[in-house]
């Protein structure tokens, strides 16, 4: 019986900035000049630097983390919908909505951009995870 039980729900929020864009980019290697040069990225596709899309999916983890028990990912399917810019606050929310047996949970994922009146939608989609009770 898996400890995160459908209904389960968590959410985090975070701005994301100039510097979290780069940090990421260090992090990872990814120098994709639509993240990092702003000369570069305003004739670009968005018109202007975005955030990596793994970066809001970072995000989902990190709500997937906050449900109850240990959290193992075991896959993810994720729909990259709207960019997210610098100065826009994220909110990553997750919520289990099917036990598939083995300790396994089906959870719906979404991250949003929250500022303004109405959230914009930037990754949707849904993971399955193991969730296990903490031995110790």
């Amino acid at each position: 019986m898996p400890v995160a039980t459908v209904g389960d729900d968590a959410e985090v929020q975070r701005e994301v900035t100039e510097e979290t864009i780069e940090a990421y980019s260090e992090l990872t290697g990814d120098e994709n000049r639509l993240h990092t040069d702003p000369d570069y990225a305003a004739e670009g596709f968005f018109g202007g630097v975005v955030a990596h899309g793994m970066l809001g999916a970072g995000l989902i983890s990190a709500a997937l983390a906050a449900l109850p028990g240990d959290i193992v990912y075991l896959s993810q399917d994720l729909d990259f919908e709207a960019p997210v810019r610098p100065g826009d606050t994220v909110r990553a929310s997750v919520e289990v909505v099917a036990e598939l047996g083995d300790d396994r949970v089906r959870v719906e994922t979404v991250a949003e951009v929250v500022d303004g009146d109405e959230p914009t939608t930037v990754i949707d989609g849904e993971a399955v995870v193991l969730s296990v009770p903490h031995e110790e």
